[in-house]
């Protein structure tokens, strides 16, 4: 019997060492296996989204880009993708933030299902992009866009207690922001304290949140260097600026989103701006209050604003109310240098010249009565009589063929040059017959006079002598009539 029962105690004492040691393994075990879950956990999550939207040429996709670090010029079609790096140095971390970035053309929002999806959404942040440039377009392009995100959140179909439960974060959110005095900046990831759950929660504002996406928005003005060229060639004024900015941070109320003023070409507000989203989507410690003063460089987080913020603006407002139509106030400047732009061709020599051509040719070639008829001297004052006109004009060839000139017609058309042929063609000698004493004498009378007073023959003398000739013919007057006299030319 001893050695049986010792046999059997000392097979338990062995079994209660043995039992021991496994303990202690799975003790091992568990401490190993909590602390690559901790260390797991605390590592930055993959399959953050940014989806930016804007119009064409409000800057989106340069704005990536310089957060990006990358300096390019690029510009996609559709839906461009980019992504940030994004580093925890405490715990020597890095991951990849998702950026998709919408055209502004309104045909490609439905590539968005390509980038946001059921699962996907709560790990989102939603960009709206407006251009400071171009200030009359700000309210229309954030309504489109905005309106374009709800659309398709709508279309997700995600079920009603997922979507509640993210309209309440963003709530809470909202509620709790307090302002960053105490934050200490040496820590990238905030650490949460025991009070957290204990903070008085003030109620939201009657226009706060009433558009809840369940999803963060930030709202950024880009371009805001154009400040100074509004001011100076479109005559804005502080008060513009200050109506500008509290109709969008209205807008900001009504999504609970954020807005920041930024300029990639001063690089102004571009770290705020990277900091801002990465405390936004990693819940990385953010130690920057608001900035209000400086009107070009505004930022103000989700959560500090309110309507009574707001009504500081309104204070400064004197030739418009804060209820007016953003558009009656803020009007699209006509352009002015639009003629710059304009590329002018020169027309071909031959084609001018040819066009000319034909001008000149549609011109008639008879003189009027009230280009050349002088007002102060009446028509029947010719220098030389009648009957010696008529009887030149039946000699001679080129006097035959004149005909009366049209009362109608607009005076001045028939130039000079019609003119002077026609006074050259009547006292030229070879015109008429060798043996017509009236052309000789005409011509005689008329050159003699203009030598002797010393001027040349007006063209009132050959308007008068044109209308005599268009009358009724006189009897004919025989050839030896007195040639005229110098006082009667």
């Amino acid at each position: 019997m001893a050695p049986v029962l010792e046999k059997q105690l000392t097979g338990a004492a062995g079994q209660g060492d043995n039992n021991k040691e496994d303990e202690e393994g799975q003790n091992l075990w568990t401490s190993i296996l909590s602390e690559v879950s901790t260390s797991s956990s605390s590592k930055l999550p993959s399959g953050k989204n940014i989806l930016v939207f804007g119009e064409d040429g409000s800057g989106k996709t340069t704005l990536m880009a310089k957060l990006q670090g990358a300096e390019h010029n690029k510009k996609g079609r559709g839906l461009e993708y980019l992504y940030l790096s994004v580093h925890d140095e405490d715990r020597d971390d890095l991951t990849r933030c998702n950026v998709w970035i919408l055209d502004g053309d309104l045909y490609h929002k439905g590539l968005l299902k390509f980038a946001v999806t059921p699962q996907s959404l709560p790990d989102c942040l939603a960009v709206l992009v407006a251009d400071m440039s171009r200030p009359w377009t700000i309210m229309e392009s954030l309504q489109k866009w905005a309106s374009v995100l709800r659309d398709h959140v709508d279309k997700l179909k995600i079920p009603p207690e997922d979507l509640r439960e993210m309209e309440q974060r963003m709530v809470k959110a909202f509620q709790e922001y307090t302002e960053p005095e105490d934050a200490t900046p040496s820590s990238p990831r905030r650490a949460p304290t025991s009070g957290e759950d204990e903070a008085i929660v003030l109620p939201l504002g009657d226009n706060t949140l009433t558009h809840n996406l369940g999803i963060p928005v930030l709202i950024v003005c880009t371009k805001c260097d154009a400040i100074s060229v509004l001011e100076k060639e479109h005559d804005f004024r502080d008060e513009h600026f200050d109506f500008i900015q509290s109709c969008i941070r209205r807008f900001s109320l009504q999504y609970g989103a954020g807005l920041i003023y930024t300029s990639v070409k001063e690089e102004k507000n571009l770290d705020l701006l990277y900091k801002y989203i990465v405390h936004k989507l990693y819940d990385f410690q953010f130690a920057s209050p608001a900035l209000v003063v400086e009107k070009d460089a505004v930022f103000i987080p989700s959560g500090w604003d309110n309507e009574k913020k707001i009504g500081i603006l309104h204070e400064n407002l004197t030739t418009v109310r804060p209820e007016d139509p953003f558009e009656d106030f803020i009007i699209k400047p006509p352009v002015r240098k639009l003629v710059h732009d304009k590329e002018i061709n020169a027309e071909e020599e031959q084609v001018f010249l040819m066009k000319q051509q034909s001008l000149l040719a549609k011109q008639p070639a008879t003189p009027t009565r009230g280009a050349t008829e002088s007002p102060g001297r009446p028509a029947s004052g010719s220098p030389r009589p009648a009957g010696r006109a008529v009887q030149s004009s039946a000699t001679t060839s080129p006097m035959a063929s004149v005909k009366k000139p049209d009362p109608n017609m607009k005076a001045g058309a028939a130039n000079e040059g019609v003119l002077a042929n026609f006074f050259n063609s009547l006292l030229s000698k070879k015109t008429g017959s060798p043996g017509s004493p009236g052309t000789g004498a005409v011509g005689a009378g008329v050159q003699g006079s203009a030598k002797k007073t010393g001027q040349k023959p007006g063209l009132t003398d050959v308007q008068a002598e044109l209308d005599r000739m268009t009358r009724k013919p006189d009897p004919v007057v025989s050839a030896n009539n007195v040639p005229p006299t110098e006082n009667e030319a």
